[in-house]
């Protein structure tokens, strides 16, 4: 399975998001960082998951996914995440005002996932309402929303193929990336001054054009 990371926002905070098991699964110590605003989230994490388990949550490592996230250094690095039903047991043990917020925040971003599996028009909908949003032209989502289709085709043809691991997809998309422009992606994103940014939404008609195969 690829594993995509995902980022959402609350309250200004990024929180890192995954599909997996056909329902999002969100880094836990992105949140909380968000609810509590410290600057050890994983020792905070760790002390809650002892903690947990005392009140008789014994269950709760069971229900953590180790899931692989992008992490700041640009790496995929394994991460305890959870889906929405193990989250909100766990937000009921932190003390802090964004709680029931957040409740109702993740309670929405979850539902939009069940939306998008009992009909994926809505996250091709949903798309392209954000590109539009952000100031790009009708012609340009078009082709936009092709490479994507595309991309997904493509990559769906690899796994049949035997391709399982992200590292594998990054080397295939690599050397397609060399063939056409003579860069690898990391490359070509340095060239335009990004850094997290998702290359694709940085190029012009003719780029997108031209990478109708390709994914960065």
């Amino acid at each position: 399975m690829i594993k995509n990371t995902k980022i959402a926002i609350f309250k200004g905070k990024k929180i890192r998001k995954i599909i997996y098991q056909n329902e999002w699964w969100f880094s836990v110590v992105d949140i909380i960082e968000a609810l509590t605003g410290t600057d050890r989230p994983r020792k905070y994490w760790n002390d809650l998951k002892s903690k947990l388990i005392k009140e008789g949550y014994i269950e709760v490592s069971e229900k953590i996914g180790q899931l692989k996230l992008m992490a700041p250094d640009g790496k995929l690095r394994e991460t305890d995440c959870s889906n929405t039903e193990t989250l909100f047991r766990i937000i009921q043990s932190i003390p802090s005002p964004k709680a029931e917020p957040f409740k109702r925040w993740l309670a929405k971003v979850g539902y939009e996932r069940v939306q998008e599996i009992e009909d994926p028009e809505l996250a091709t909908k949903r798309t392209r309402a954000l590109y539009k949003a952000k100031g790009y032209s009708d012609d340009w989502i078009e082709k936009r929303m092709r490479g994507i289709a595309i991309r997904g085709e493509l990559t769906d043809e690899w796994q049949k193929r035997g391709v399982k691991e992200q590292k594998d997809y990054q080397i295939l998309t690599s050397e397609i990336s060399k063939a056409t422009f003579g860069i690898t992606p990391s490359q070509y994103k340095k060239l335009k001054g990004l850094k997290r940014e998702n290359l694709r939404d940085h190029m012009d008609d003719f780029e997108l054009i031209f990478t109708m195969d390709i994914t960065f």
